[in-house]
């Protein structure tokens, strides 16, 4: 079905609405977004028109703004991209220079969040994780659990979590002042009867807390050592604890700095830090299929439920 069709827009009517504002400030985009929606599956459209529902409920009045920073996002990634083919290498190589150049900069984090957020539906791999995240994973906590999200950006997957009838309590811990306000915004936009705790806090400090279930999306790619993330991840779970690893494959970005070349790359550094890999979830970029994006080294967001022993 195609996107500019009377039966989409009235099939998928938060959907197409969205991606008309989107296509007002980026319609070179028109093509991609085509290719994106015209093959989906209806339960890929019906779950792409929930999140943009959710998404709509967030941006309110501020959707184009949102937009035009998504338009910027993607410009910045594709500096980020022709840098990676020409070099074979992501630009930045320690948590130093990614803290000068954009986590320290709330301005230039704010707008990356905002055009992140847009992306869960742009993107296919991201929405696909997405979707793996709330039908796959939330299904498999305990009720009761103790969840932690170490890193919630824009803030949906811990939403999600927070939905979740088997979270009795949700936490959000992260480094940057914006992403904390980010997320706050996307709480007091959808209001939802359980609200996260969240802090700011360095997962490296010392601390005796554990948690039932806890995520970590996209986040590894953006530190010097990703073992020993995992490491203090592992000592934060509770024995049986569950995690939920979302880590993109060959995916430049401003802010990148450990290139993982392989799914399996990622899987190994997991189950080398003592976790035990339950489920994968490869899910690669849009318009390609999972054997040409490992042929071409194309993007290909890699998730991995893992539990401690």
């Amino acid at each position: 079905m195609s996107p500019d069709s009377p039966e989409f827009q009235a099939a998928y009517p938060a959907l197409a609405e969205i991606m008309a504002r989107q296509l007002s400030s980026f319609a070179q985009h028109a093509g991609y977004l085509d290719r994106r929606f015209r093959d989906a599956s209806p339960e890929d459209l019906a779950f792409a028109d929930m999140l943009a529902s959710r998404i709509a409920a967030i941006t309110g009045d501020e959707m184009d703004r949102f937009c035009d920073d998504y338009r910027w996002l993607a410009e910045a990634v594709l500096e980020e991209e022709i840098f990676f083919r020409r070099e074979d290498r992501y630009r930045l190589t320690t948590f130093a220079e990614a803290n000068a150049a954009v986590y320290s900069d709330p301005v230039y984090m704010t707008r990356y969040m905002n055009g992140l957020l847009l992306s869960q539906l742009w993107w296919r791999n991201h929405t696909d994780v997405m979707r793996y995240f709330r039908d796959r994973y939330l299904p498999g906590n305990r009720r009761g659990a103790r969840h932690l999200e170490i890193g919630p950006g824009h803030g949906l997957f811990l939403y999600f979590a927070a939905m979740d009838e088997r979270t009795a309590d949700c936490s959000g811990w992260d480094i940057s002042p914006a992403s904390i306000e980010r997320v706050k915004a996307t709480f007091a936009a959808l209001a939802p009867e359980t609200t996260p705790n969240l802090a700011l806090v360095d997962m490296f400090e010392p601390s005796n807390l554990t948690f039932d279930s806890l995520t970590f999306s996209e986040v590894l790619e953006h530190l010097e050592n990703p073992q020993e993330a995992l490491t203090a991840i592992a000592a934060r779970l509770a024995p049986g604890g569950r995690a939920f690893f979302n880590v993109p494959v060959n995916s430049p970005a401003p802010d990148h700095i450990t290139l993982f070349r392989t799914p399996e790359a990622v899987v190994e550094v997991i189950e080398a830090a003592g976790l035990l890999v339950e489920d994968v979830c490869f899910a690669p970029t849009t318009g390609a299929s999972l054997d040409r994006a490992r042929k071409m080294s194309l993007a290909i967001s890699t998730a991995v439920i893992a539990r401690k022993p």
